[in-house]
């Protein structure tokens, strides 16, 4: 069986020092790529192109399954709200193209797999909203910015029973790391609600199909680490990398 190549999209950084200062670089964590590798599959970094719709249908139509990766807060305006004076650093052009990543990831039936900012991406897509900052939430919400190394849970999540989730993953709560400061408000219409904090904040969603998942956690971190919970976290991989082979058939 030849192995499913599995795009990664990227986000950009500008180098602050050597003879390339303020040079924008294309780049993943590594820890994306690895992840694809160790669970059978082929990673190719999808770049940032300001090519509009065209160019990411091209790029996408190149491999057989998505990972939109974390990075910038979405724009306020894509879910029809002014920006906060806690939104974050916003990059509307990256919305898009990630947005045309997923639309044409949908519309050929391959799977795509959201991580972070990439849940947000798809909740938003599919017409769902979040809060700008976790503070805007009324009621108590836990602390979803750990201050230590991303390979080790922070917090649990709880799967729900009946989802796709908990068919990939066979357990029903698990200890999972925390990179965000927005969450997701309302859930789009058309995905389910997979698993969600002590605090009732959404931590997965899921297409009815079973063929876009996304989780707010970062899996990618944790697949690496030897802990018997987080080696779990290598299933969303495998599952991602196996639907694409399928699709392939």
């Amino acid at each position: 069986m030849v192995k499913a190549v599995i795009g990664i999209s990227a986000s950009e950084v500008t180098i602050q020092s050597g003879p390339f200062m303020g040079e924008p670089r294309t780049y993943v964590n590594a820890a994306y790529v690895d992840s694809v590798l160790k669970n059978g599959g082929i990673p190719l970094v999808i770049p940032f192109t300001a090519g509009g719709e065209e160019m990411a249908f091209k790029q996408l139509d190149l491999v057989d399954g998505l990972i939109l990766s974390g990075g910038h807060d979405l724009n306020p305006h894509l879910y029809g709200e002014e920006i906060d004076q806690k939104s974050g650093e916003t990059w509307p052009d990256r919305d898009a193209f990630d947005m045309a990543l997923l639309k044409r990831a949908e519309e050929t039936g391959k799977p795509v797999l959201g991580i972070c900012r990439g849940a947000q991406i798809i909740n938003v897509a599919h017409g769902g909203s979040m809060w700008q900052d976790l503070s805007l939430r009324p009621g108590n919400t836990l602390k979803h910015m750990q201050a230590i190394r991303p390979d080790v849970g922070t917090h649990v999540v709880k799967i729900k029973s009946g989802t796709t989730l908990k068919k990939i993953m066979g357990e029903s709560s698990l200890m999972t790391n925390s990179f965000h400061h927005q969450l997701i408000k309302e859930v789009a219409p058309d995905l389910t609600e997979s698993a969600s904090a002590s605090d009732g904040v959404t931590e997965a969603l899921e297409s009815t199909d079973g063929k876009v998942i996304a989780v707010q956690w970062h899996p990618e971190e944790m697949h690496a680490n030897p802990a018997p919970e987080a080696a779990i976290m290598n299933r969303l991989f495998k599952y991602l990398i196996d639907k694409a082979e399928e699709e392939k058939q």
